[in-house]
């Protein structure tokens, strides 16, 4: 059945793999955020989930809503993450209502239900915005609390909670771990032994598109999305460094000392953060800790209610990663 969307924030790498894989099936696809979408057959909306009239314009005439726009970032003043993940849900879950939006599905982080310790084995546990690490984690479980608080028969809401996407074009993760194993500059944290899900890039589209499916009759409750293969975090890092043609890392730190000095280091760096605009600490007390604990989800509720299954594995996600970093 085709369906009117609104997809938000796909001039991002999840976004527009979504939108572009809606308008592929035959969806109407309307995007909003602030660049081009550059998704061929969708129609554009250039605006912010923060201004009223932009929210409007985009959300005429649809009955689905995909809301990915998100301040995603590991620094920054808190009230930046609070304006677009907080104050940005609360506006567009209310027009949506109003305008007579049916489907609501919200991206989500793990990290809004993670306080820090190992997760092993769990499922998706309640955002908590009170004990959540960063204010990224924080603004996210607040804002997936708002979208959740809207479910209803009429207005039906899903949220998805992708756990640490990579795969060819990924900045967010991917790159920023081969740059750094490139300049000799990526920290493996004590023994690198803690089991961590990932998720590669093609399946998280996927569960996006399937969630839209699935909202209709599975609603008002949040789920992880993962590849459903946990890994040593030392391989994974070792593995996105080599495909993108960087040696091994070999710098090694105290899981204790890191999580430490990330406190210290991102004081200093928002202290410091003017003439920076966009800059992030090398490492933050809540990167140390991704980096040093487990945190792996049981997948069996998130399958059977988008009825999917990734078709990627993580191999098979490393091989197309070298290939791609090495035809570029």
């Amino acid at each position: 059945m085709s369906r009117r969307v609104l997809v938000t924030g796909a001039s991002g790498l999840l976004g527009s793999g979504v939108a572009r894989r809606l308008v592929e099936q035959g969806d109407d696809v309307v995007t909003l955020q602030r660049r081009p979408s550059q998704v061929t057959g969708a129609h554009d909306v250039r605006g912010t989930v923060t201004d009223p009239a932009s929210v409007a314009a985009a959300l005429r005439g649809r009955d689905t809503v995909v809301h990915l726009a998100a301040k995603v970032s590991v620094s920054g003043p808190a009230d930046e993450y609070e304006r677009v993940n907080v104050d940005g849900t609360r506006l567009l879950v209310d027009a949506a209502r109003q305008s007579g939006v049916e489907r609501f599905v919200h991206i989500s982080s793990p990290s809004v239900a993670h306080a820090g310790s190992s997760i092993v084995g769990a499922g998706a546990g309640p955002a908590d915005p009170v004990h959540a690490r960063g204010h990224y984690a924080r603004t996210k479980a607040a804002g997936e609390l708002l979208a959740l608080s809207a479910d209803a028969a009429d207005f039906r809401v899903l949220v998805l909670r992708p756990h640490l996407m990579w795969g060819p074009g990924d900045t967010q993760l991917t790159e920023r771990i081969v740059q750094r194993s490139r300049a000799g500059r990526m920290p493996l944290l004590g023994p690198s032994a803690a089991l961590i899900d990932t998720l590669y890039t093609e399946n998280a589209i996927d569960a996006v598109v399937a969630a839209v499916e699935a909202v209709d009759r599975a609603h008002g409750e949040a789920l992880v999305v993962t590849n459903g293969e946990p890994r040593p975090v030392g391989e994974l890092v070792r593995r996105l460094a080599t495909a993108g043609g960087a040696a091994e890392p070999r710098l090694r730190i105290p899981a204790s000392v890191a999580r430490s000095a990330g406190g210290i280091i991102e004081q200093l760096w928002e202290a410091a953060r003017a003439g920076r605009d966009g800059d992030e600490p090398p490492l933050t007390r809540f990167l140390a800790e991704q980096l040093s604990t487990a945190h792996w989800f049981d997948q069996r509720r998130t399958r059977e209610a988008l009825d999917w299954v990734p078709t990627v594995s993580l191999d098979e996600g490393f091989r197309r990663l070298t290939e791609y970093y090495r035809t570029r």
